[in-house]
């Protein structure tokens, strides 16, 4: 009876699996094969040519651009959300008054579409923009920087909407962290001298190790696949100054070179497995250990 029951539990999952292979693998191997090909719209045919399409985007310099872009973003924005989120966590976990409502305001942000945020941000950003204009009024105008036109910044000025964006989401699950740290490690702590600093690093910052770990791991993939911040902020311009993979997939896709911007997808999906898989191990290890 118990193993009748043991092998019912198995068949509640085939709905589910069917759906997984249907929807997920059967699309995710015929890509794969068609990455390569020379798919492109209005040719009768598509032919396998093998790993050309590879070779294009590893020997293009545009698309090589990109692909540094992405990395340089993932970069940035991994830090500078899991700094902004532990320290508004930190902050919103004392008790004050009102704790719910910043909260509630450093949260807001994630709900909105990032599209929303980047047409928002476009004119504080502008050269003669909110944010230089501020600047200058407050005797700061040597900070003034053509945030979105010049190429050397371009990439840190969409990091930096993201961050602003989604601090507060990582704020939630580092706060979540934080709630489930006992007190009592903290009175113990107290009672043998040790100092706020050091409550931090010896109990805090260990304790907080599945939080970090999530946060890293999702700030990191959504690195790797960014497309919405740099496509409504400055569609990959100045020239391709912000131009991502992500972004690449969808211009070669409009201009109708599929086969490209297949080989694309499936460069950006093996770049997010190699780079993520070992970083969660790693992390996980260390989450075990402590």
């Amino acid at each position: 009876m118990r193993r009748t029951g043991h092998i019912y539990t198995y068949w509640l999952t085939i709905p589910a699996l069917l759906l997984f292979g249907i929807f997920f693998v059967g699309p995710s191997v015929y890509s794969i094969y068609y990455s390569l090909t020379d798919w492109v719209i209005g040719k009768d045919s598509v032919s396998f040519i093998g790993l050309e399409n590879y070779r294009t985007i590893f020997g293009s310099d545009e698309l090589t651009h990109a692909i540094y872009n992405t990395f340089l973003y993932a970069v940035i924005v991994v830090i500078g959300k899991n700094v902004n989120g532990l320290l508004l966590a930190l902050a919103v976990n004392t008790k004050m008054r009102l704790q719910g409502y910043f909260r509630v305001i450093f949260f807001l942000p994630c709900v909105i579409s990032t599209i929303i945020i980047g047409l928002v941000f476009v004119p504080v950003l502008h050269p003669n923009g909110i944010l230089n204009e501020f600047l200058g009024n407050i005797g700061l105008g040597f900070l003034q920087q053509g945030w979105l036109v010049d190429t050397k910044i371009v990439m840190v000025s969409i990091a930096g909407v993201s961050i602003w964006q989604w601090s507060g989401y990582h704020m939630v699950i580092y706060l979540a962290g934080l709630q489930g740290i006992p007190d009592s490690y903290y009175e113990a702590a107290k009672i043998d001298g040790a100092t706020a600093l050091q409550s931090f690093f010896g109990i805090t910052f260990p304790m907080l190790a599945p939080a970090f770990n999530i946060n890293m791991l999702l700030s990191l993939i959504g690195g790797l696949k960014v497309f919405s911040e740099p496509y409504a902020l400055t569609n990959g311009g100045p020239g391709n100054a912000s131009q991502v993979i992500a972004l690449e997939v969808f211009s070669k896709f409009g201009r109708g070179q599929w086969g490209l911007g297949t080989a694309l997808n499936v460069t950006l999906a093996i770049f997010v497995s190699v780079i993520s898989i070992p970083v969660l191990y790693l992390m996980r290890k260390r989450e075990v250990e402590e």
